[in-house]
């Protein structure tokens, strides 16, 4: 029987965030490669979605009544294994193999390989067409399960995603919602200099999406937006998830250069001070 690990307190959840922009730091110093700003910057949705949004069962992977995540932006997926083993789909210690020879955890995601991962990804632009084609189905077959996409701001640049956008339209896919990972960055530089992608919203609304826009990096405004989306019967949903990569380290912060670079050591000891520092923070709050 699959559940919904509900939590909603808000200082645990900005906790497990920490958590997980802690273990991806590690990991990504241990495989001496991967990509660090979007990992990073991604920690509060996946923990929005993992802690709170789904359903689904860390000790029964293929639930059949499970809501299903589609990672499109894969080169990210240091954080999604970190999320998915502090929500138990496998042990915590398994994050360090990241990237190496006979690891489960490859630098792109790879169904089958791993319990929790839904789709195999790596070339841009697909993820999208693939939690369609889930939608689809569900729907067809009247399902209760819902399909959520994470997609970034810079594979819009790709035409298979607005394809993808007509025929989530075309078919009033209300079981589905997109969630975009707006940075601002992709490895050639800021999006708004390689590829113009604004007016994003009024865009996605006139292929007859329904928009939401909160800020990436609260955890209730993400669940509240996914809450919202599932009153939307009519059609899909896009919430704009608006980030900073790197968060939580100043010197990774808003820089194009860490799109796709690991830390070093002395940057991973500095970055986990300053996550230890907020873990400070957080714990003081009230």
């Amino acid at each position: 029987m699959g559940s919904r690990m509900k939590i909603t307190n808000t200082k645990q959840l900005r906790l497990i965030a920490n958590t997980i922009r802690e273990d991806v730091v590690k990991m990504l110093y241990e495989a001496k490669s991967g990509h660090s700003a979007g990992s990073i910057g991604l920690a509060d949705i996946f923990t929005a979605l993992y802690f709170n949004v789904l359903y689904h069962d860390p000790k029964n992977p293929e639930w059949p009544e499970r809501d299903r995540l589609v990672l499109s932006n894969g080169h990210v997926c240091p954080v999604m294994y970190a999320a998915l083993a502090n929500a138990g789909y496998f042990p915590k210690d398994e994050l360090l193999t990241l990237r190496k020879p006979g690891s489960r955890l490859q630098g792109h995601p790879h169904r089958g390989s791993l319990p929790g991962i839904e789709n195999s990804s790596g070339p841009l632009g697909q993820g999208l067409s693939q939690a369609v084609g889930m939608a689809i189905v569900a729907k067809a077959e009247r399902k209760r399960w819902r399909v959520y996409s994470i997609i970034s701001d810079g594979e819009h640049g790709e035409g298979q995603i607005w394809e993808a956008v007509m025929l989530a339209s075309k078919y009033r896919l209300g079981n589905l919602t997109a969630i975009m990972d707006r940075n601002n960055i992709q490895i050639d530089g800021f999006t708004e200099e390689v590829l113009p992608l604004e007016p994003l919203a009024e865009k996605y609304k006139a292929f007859g999406w329904h928009v939401i826009e909160v800020d990436g990096h609260n955890v209730h405004e993400i669940v509240d937006a996914c809450e919202k989306s599932k009153a939307i019967y009519e059609k899909p949903t896009l919430i704009i998830a608006h980030t900073i990569p790197g968060k939580g380290i100043p010197f990774m912060e808003f820089l194009t250069e860490w799109h796709g670079k690991p830390p070093t050591q002395k940057e991973a000891e500095d970055a986990l001070k300053l996550l230890g520092l907020e873990r400070t923070v957080i714990e003081e709050e009230g």
